[in-house]
């Protein structure tokens, strides 16, 4: 399918981006990803126009979010437990679940592109938690404009060539990850070190 869409970009343009990213949104397996980094690539080009695309891709990705979000607003608890009778997705809505509960905002925002699996399930949960809208659309759209832009961009720079592409930006968001983690891991122990010393200290008193 993947060869397929890449062969319509030329034709269908800025609808198919739209589209392909809004399906990604939703959880639905479509290679949103490399088709952002093939129509950077027509862009460079000239085929295209890279901030129409660029563009283009945010509007369906953000669409698909609001969607994600009002879907799990209506349909609550009840969905997500359909929703996880699936193993992996019952892995994935767990994960998601305790991500928003632990980090709110910064896990809508982060969701959308270093850890996309995530994003879709993010939404839901975000919808169904009551999470503030107004909240969850600042971040959100934030975080689609890192992965949009992040994608079409290195599209454009490496004009097309999806495997460079795809293989430069696998190692700049595994660093991301990486130094996230580490950032994460040594907030947390900076925390448990704190509640240890007032501890002490109160034992002291």
């Amino acid at each position: 399918m993947t060869d397929w869409l890449l062969a319509l970009v030329p034709t269908y343009g800025l609808w198919l981006i739209g589209f392909t990213t809004l399906a990604s949104c939703l959880a639905l397996p479509f290679p949103s990803s490399i088709i952002m980094l093939a129509a950077g690539g027509f862009a460079a080009a000239g085929d295209l126009v890279l901030w129409q695309v660029i563009g283009a891709a945010l509007s369906g990705a953000v669409a698909g979010d609001q969607i994600g979000y009002f879907v799990g607003r209506h349909g609550g608890a009840p969905l997500l437990d359909r929703v996880a009778q699936a193993p992996a997705r019952a892995r994935i809505i767990e994960k998601a679940r305790t991500t928003m509960q632990a980090r709110g905002g910064i896990a809508v925002f982060l969701s959308r592109w270093l850890f996309s699996p995530l994003g879709p399930y993010v939404n839901l949960i975000s919808g169904a938690m009551h999470h503030d809208w107004l909240r969850f659309t600042l971040w959100g759209v934030l975080g689609e404009m890192v992965w949009c832009g992040l994608y079409v961009v290195m599209g454009s720079l490496f004009a097309g060539n999806l495997s460079a592409a795809s293989d430069m930006l696998g190692s700049i968001l595994g660093l991301v990850a990486t130094g996230t983690a580490v950032l994460g891991l040594g907030a947390w122990l900076l925390a448990l070190a704190r509640r240890e010393r007032a501890g002490l200290s109160k034992l002291r008193s």
